[in-house]
């Protein structure tokens, strides 16, 4: 069981989960389920609680655990140090975040020697506490007694500095001081920036123009403001300052140590040692934090932005049945082109030079080329990579296609990613005998046919369809692609007849011994025939059998069952809602027949003991065996034409492709080398779109009109809201 106070740190964490929900959640990871097999098939158990909520209880338990530990820590330490009270510890155990448990344990932290740990070592603690009695008496005279030559107390003014010392670092140590500080610089405090070097050289193409003279309240600094900024310092090009009503503090400061005590010849003195503590310790401490919190929110958010557009990414929709030519496009070396069948099967390879600098009689030899390897393997389909030469290469498709009677049509595809993948050893071991821009042509082919299958090969932070990942802490960014990857395979599933071991290992339980080991078992005993086989695959125990088998899908199997998501511990049930339709389960290949299950009553299975959230799923499953969940998302874009930027034009509408989504708007791709951005204000109607993710996603096709194009800054801007008013 998990400790209460670890239990209440998590629930008020997350809004509408309930303890038991929590409590459940983790004794079932415990047990070694993982999120996908939890949150499809122990809806009952969870309350029907889905995959992003299963991984914010796993996230907040382990920020919940990491707090209880620190506070164990802390306590530990200064009971050691004989400082310990019953009132104390009452306080730790009671703070809520890390940061409070940090204020407390500051006067008890070992610290580097300070000045005020001289000033102590030299006997000057008992004129600070005089100081503190707020004496009549003269300061100098009592800080005489103080002089001691041994000690290196030298003169009167010493001991004072030592004493001033002593109180400014006690001062700045005090935990509801430093909270009431934080709070009221983080509800009134301006981040402000600065250009630092009129030097033009560091920031050539003034990416960081906007924040040359920057201010804005800290709690209104978006996270693309904030990682922008943050990058800007790293360069030195922007100095950056949190700026603050410090009469204000100051007054506080007073409120808080001198109150409203008489004057006395000591208050002048102890004021100068408060407002010393605010200017060295407590201000510069609260700048960092509240910076760092600021950087914290922008990574957190970035993430959260990444992890969106890379499960939208991943869950566009395949283009199936298709042969396809990849096309990955260059100048001096020649295009490299590779055609795969409907399977994704490697059959033919080219090299073509259809762009200067290339002699001319390669260039005019290009177009045949080309025109005969579409109609030797009947290619329908071309993915043309866009990196370098894409639009001369999209110039030269569209020309080539009008040469060609019957219907083929072309894909820009996001390569990035493809050249690092292509140099793997995964790709050398899968094409040996080819060139790393021949594989690369292979990919961005079955791209087009298959995203999910391909980008799991490719590292995702590679990808491009984020903000500043490349600024992302490591681990954090991550954790979130796994979880993202692992939550768009299983969601679709994988035939565990193609399925190479790469996409085998995202499955729920598999890791890359066992999914390696699937693949070697496929390839020495041919197809599998029924998910029970798996059984038979080395390593693959009970537990991953149970996590892993119900995302497994195999077609034209012994059982039509194992081409559904319903798990085998429930094909009992699923037979038995198949009988009350008075069918089979051959009978799931007959659209008509299979419709007869959603008139089904499924109360008497519930009523039997059958979860009613698992009945209504497998009634579901059985209406669509062999379904795909990215069918549903928005097809690529197919192009005969190309357009340019001259072409554009104020007020021309166009349909595009969403290619990535930021916390300021959409970059889409219209069909032109760049990109044009829909900012958050031109998203609807009447309407300032705070967070463009309700709005679109990456892969959706939109259509949008152009407001402006600027072809020396090669930016166009678009909006998504009719300029006619329709």
């Amino acid at each position: 069981m998990i400790e209460k106070q670890t239990l209440e740190l998590v629930q008020k964490e997350l809004n509408g989960i309930t303890p038991h929900q929590v409590q459940t959640v983790l004794n079932l990871m415990d047990d070694g389920n993982t999120v996908p097999f939890i949150a499809r098939y122990r809806k009952e158990m969870t309350g029907s609680l889905d995959e992003v909520q299963i991984q914010s209880i796993e996230a907040a338990y382990k920020r919940a655990t990491a707090l209880q530990d620190r506070k164990v820590a802390v306590i530990k330490s200064i009971a050691e140090q004989g400082a310990l009270s019953a009132k104390l510890e009452q306080a730790i155990q009671a703070s809520t975040k890390l940061q409070d448990v940090e204020d407390i344990y500051l006067p008890y932290k070992q610290k580097r020697q300070t000045k005020a740990m001289v000033a102590r070592k030299r006997g000057l603690e008992p004129l600070a506490k005089w100081l503190l009695s707020w004496p009549n008496g003269q300061l100098e005279q009592e800080a005489r007694q103080y002089v001691n030559a041994a000690k290196e107390v030298a003169t009167v003014q010493d001991a004072l500095a030592g004493a001033h010392e002593i109180l400014a670092e006690s001062f700045s140590e005090i935990a509801s001081i430093r909270n009431w500080v934080r709070a009221y610089t983080q509800r009134t405090g301006l981040l402000e920036t600065r250009v630092k070097s009129k030097d033009k050289a560091l920031d050539e193409k003034g990416v960081y123009q906007q924040y040359y003279a920057f201010q804005a309240p800290l709690k209104k600094v978006s996270a693309t403001q904030t990682l922008a900024i943050n990058r800007g310092e790293k360069a030195k090009i922007l100095s950056v300052k949190v700026q603050v009503d410090s009469a204000t503090i100051m007054n506080y400061f007073h409120f808080r140590i001198v109150g409203k005590r008489s004057e006395t010849p000591a208050t002048a003195f102890v004021a100068t040692a408060y407002q010393d503590a605010y200017k060295r310790f407590v201000g510069p401490a609260i700048e960092r934090e509240l910076r760092g919190a600021l950087t914290e929110t922008a990574e957190a958010q970035s993430i959260q932005v990444f992890g969106q557009n890379l499960y939208n990414l991943l869950m566009q929709t395949p283009i199936k049945g298709k042969v396809v030519l990849g096309f990955d496009p260059a100048y001096r070396t020649g295009c490299k082109l590779a055609v795969v069948d409907e399977n994704g099967k490697f059959l033919a390879k080219a090299v073509i030079y259809p762009h200067k600098p290339a002699p001319e009689a390669k260039r005019q030899a290009a177009q045949q080329e080309f025109i005969d390897l579409l109609e030797r393997y009947q290619v329908t389909m071309i993915a043309i990579g866009n990196g370098t030469a894409s639009r001369e290469s999209e110039r030269f498709v569209a020309e080539a296609l009008k040469h060609i009677k019957r219907d083929v049509f072309y894909v820009i595809v996001n390569e990035a990613g493809a050249s690092v993948y292509s140099a793997s050893q995964e790709a050398r071991d899968e094409f040996p005998d080819l060139h790393v821009e021949q594989r690369s042509a292979i990919s961005i082919a079955r791209r087009l046919q298959d995203p999910l299958a391909e980008l799991v090969k490719i590292d995702p932070e590679a990808v491009g369809v984020g903000q500043y990942q490349h600024d992302l802490p490591a681990q954090a960014l991550s954790s979130e692609v796994d979880a993202v990857v692992e939550r768009a395979v299983n969601r679709v599933g994988v035939n565990l007849n193609t399925a190479s071991y790469q996409l085998l290992t995202r499955i729920s339980g598999l890791t890359k011994t066992t999914a390696t080991n699937i693949v070697h078992y496929r390839d020495e005993h041919g197809r599998y025939e029924s998910r029970a086989e798996l059984k038979k695959v080395p390593r693959l125990g009970p537990k991953a059998f149970e996590q892993s088998v119900g995302f497994l899908r195999i077609v034209g199997g012994k059982n039509p069952l194992d081409n559904t998501d319903i798990h085998p511990e429930s094909y009992k049930v699923a037979k038995a809602i198949l009988a009350s339709a008075r069918l089979q389960p051959a009978d799931l290949s007959d659209a008509a027949a299979r419709a007869r299950v959603k008139d089904v009553d499924l109360q008497p299975l519930v009523a039997a003991g059958v979860g009613a959230a698992t009945a209504a799923d497998i009634a579901d499953s059985l209406q669509h065996p062999g379904r795909d969940e990215r069918d549903r998302m928005s097809a690529p874009q197919l192009r005969r034409d190309v357009l340019t930027m001259a072409d554009l034009a104020a007020g021309m509408k166009l349909e595009g492709t969403v290619r990535n989504v930021v916390d300021f708007g959409a970059f889409v791709d219209i069909g032109v080398k760049h990109d044009g951005l829909v900012h958050v204000s031109r998203m609807k109607r009447g309407q300032f779109v705070r967070d463009p993710k309700t709005v679109v996603a990456v892969g959706d096709v939109v259509t949008v009109w152009i407001e402006s194009v600027d072809t020396q800054r090669e930016r166009i801007q678009l909006t998504m809201v009719d300029p006619a008013g329709k």
